[in-house]
């Protein structure tokens, strides 16, 4: 089943607001192996001039799975569970660091859909905003969807399916 494209251009608006504790933060360092003093110590990160532990740099990922992974789960959008979809590229964008006590709400943007031979990529823009609109981080994915793009003409036939078991993104 191929995903649905008429998603290019759709926003999620804030579907909530994010918490960060001290101890998220504490947590997510310590499983991501990151164990950077001003991660978990108030003092180290005072020293360093904030108010407050800071967050991982990859932290504000976490902000897509807390809102529910839009897109990924909309049944409009088209995924299924299978096949499974591969995390290709993920930029994060800071203007200043996650910290202890920031508020946070998330917009989500599809900026572009794509058919890659058998698979379908799409990248979406995550806008990460503390609630008095103050812009902390910019998180950019681009997902694969494996085997789910509409067989085209050139994809159907004995010959396609030899290409699509050796076809690698």
């Amino acid at each position: 089943m191929a995903l649905n494209h008429d998603f290019t251009g759709r926003v999620q608006e804030p579907p909530g607001i994010y918490e960060v504790s001290r101890e998220k933060i504490r947590d997510y360092a310590l499983a991501t192996g990151d164990a950077h003093p001003a991660y978990l110590d108030p003092e180290a990160a005072k020293a360093l001039g904030y108010p407050d532990v800071i967050a991982p740099p990859s932290f504000a990922v976490l902000l897509f799975f807390r809102f529910g992974g839009w897109p990924l789960y909309d049944p409009e959008f088209g995924k299924r569970k299978e096949p499974v979809c591969v995390h290709r590229a993920q930029q994060v964008i800071h203007r200043r660091p996650i910290q202890a006590g920031d508020r946070l709400v998330q917009t989500t943007r599809i900026d572009d859909m794509a058919v890659l031979g058998v698979h379908e990529q799409w990248t979406m823009t995550h806008t990460i905003d503390t609630v008095d609109g103050e812009h902390v981080c910019t998180v950019v994915n681009t997902i694969l969807s494996r085997g789910t793009a509409e067989p085209g003409p050139a994809q159907r036939g004995p010959a396609a399916a030899r290409t699509a078991e050796t076809t690698e993104v």
